[in-house]
């Protein structure tokens, strides 16, 4: 069967458009499947990303935990050594520094003369404990004397021609130091005794000197060894 001219053209016709179709419809095929592919690499892609993130964070936390146990620990040490250092204070086994006064304590130059007792004319213990009560009614927070720091296991007796103060002989004068208020300290003097020195101080010529000081060293004190005493145990 043969066609005519027109027959012709519009078969034509329709072959072009059915050519331009199929490119079309192959050139959308090839996005797709573009579009597949690009989904199905991104999707395993962010899900390890995800994971990475989940990781860095639990890490983080960790850090953060680890942190928190250093500066506590930190605080504690801190806090402990506070406390070892107040400890030391009140026992009195660190050298301290501070204002407060120095007293001078010394035997008179002169003998006795006829009915005179000798004793008048010395320094005796209880003069120095009685001026270390005295200090520490008016809130001395150290003292020592002759260099040996006053604690509270100091003893001070007399032992014929010297005093005994922590386990050793001292010798006039008597050089005691006390750190505290200074207008405290003196008031306490005064009210203690001191008057009492000053009268022997014209009698028999002794010596008692106050000084007030600006800055002064007290030195440490020793610890007592401990051989049969033990703490206490919790619940017993």
């Amino acid at each position: 069967m043969q066609l005519d001219k027109r027959e012709r053209s519009l078969l034509g016709l329709a072959s072009i458009l059915l050519g331009f179709l199929f490119i079309i419809l192959l050139k959308a095929q090839g996005v797709t499947g573009s579009q597949v592919a690009l989904q199905e690499t991104a999707v395993p892609s962010l899900i390890q990303t995800e994971q990475e993130n989940q990781q860095l964070s639990a890490e983080n936390e960790k850090i953060k935990l680890e942190l928190a146990k250093y500066a506590q620990g930190q605080s504690a040490s801190t806090l402990a050594d506070q406390q070892l250092q107040e400890a030391k204070m009140n026992a009195g086994v660190i050298a301290v520094t501070g204002p407060g006064v120095r007293i001078t304590l010394d035997d008179s130059k002169r003998a006795a003369i006829g009915q005179e007792d000798p004793s008048n004319f010395l320094i005796h213990e209880q003069y120095i404990r009685e001026i270390f009560n005295a200090l520490w009614n008016g809130g001395a927070e150290a003292i020592a004397v002759n260099g040996q720091r006053v604690t509270t296991n100091t003893e001070v007796f007399c032992s014929g021609s010297y005093i005994q103060i922590n386990g050793t002989r001292q010798m006039p004068p008597y050089v005691i130091e006390a750190i505290g208020d200074t207008n405290n300290l003196s008031a306490a003097l005064k009210f203690y005794g001191w008057d009492k020195l000053g009268d022997f101080q014209q009698q028999y010529q002794i010596t008692r000197k106050l000084e007030v000081l600006k800055e002064d060293m007290i030195p440490a004190g020793k610890l007592r060894d401990f051989h049969y005493a033990e703490p206490v145990k919790e619940g017993t």
